[in-house]
């Protein structure tokens, strides 16, 4: 990890922990549509693909079952509407991460913030819980053609901050994140405590494994 120069960050379930306002916004989705709320542990496995296949997955109980297109759109609305409202409600940073990326600042260029999550959700987030003056550019799901695990987020990201992709170094919690990382010809470290589809992420094959956020200052600034 010494040639880092620039980080990417996921989002949900490296940074924050935004498992509860989604699990909130899916419950009341489904209950508005005279469904049975799918709860949180079932919300967990479903995350990390972006809001569209968090929802079709609440309403078929399946990874890849596509719903009914008029049921879909409807249910579409409806959590569009519950997440705006409780967004950092129940979400919170993960331990160690700001203090981590206030340190990791003074040894790489910058931080870029790569997500799946659609943009109507992320920059209020990232407002809200005070990340945004961190991240030189936010790439969210629908920012390009194609998201995680595609590699053209990172690519992306590379290019426009004039960056070999080597010299980059993608951080996050699902093998979203390691294929596109491995895709895209860059480094990737996974964090142990995230979502990953109830999956150990170690499975997976990143470069590294960190149990917490703090441990990945070490791999960036190795002690002299």
């Amino acid at each position: 990890m010494h040639s880092t120069k620039l980080i990417f960050f996921d989002l949900d379930g490296t940074l924050i922990d935004s498992l509860p306002d989604l699990a909130w916004a899916v419950d009341h989705m489904m209950m508005s549509m005279n469904k049975t709320p799918p709860g949180i542990l079932n919300t967990k496995s479903w995350v990390g693909n972006g809001a569209a296949k968090l929802i079709k997955r609440a309403l078929t109980h399946s990874m890849d079952a596509e719903p009914e297109a008029k049921e879909f759109r409807h249910a579409q609305q409806l959590f569009n509407h519950f997440y705006s409202e409780t967004l950092s409600v129940r979400s919170r940073l993960y331990e160690g991460v700001m203090v981590t990326l206030e340190q990791l600042k003074h040894h790489v260029i910058g931080f870029i913030c790569i997500t799946n999550k659609p943009s109507e959700f992320t920059h209020p987030l990232l407002q809200q819980l005070c990340l945004t003056p961190f991240f030189n550019l936010v790439i969210c799901g629908d920012s390009l053609n194609y998201k995680k695990p595609h590699p053209e987020p990172l690519l992306y990201a590379a290019a426009q901050s004039q960056i070999a992709i080597s010299d980059c170094l993608m951080v996050g919690d699902s093998k979203n994140d390691i294929e596109a990382a491995r895709a895209a010809g860059c480094p990737v470290v996974a964090v142990s405590y995230g979502y990953n589809h109830g999956e150990d992420i170690r499975l997976a094959n990143p470069d590294a494994c960190i149990d917490h956020f703090a441990d990945l200052l070490p791999l960036i600034a190795p002690a002299a």
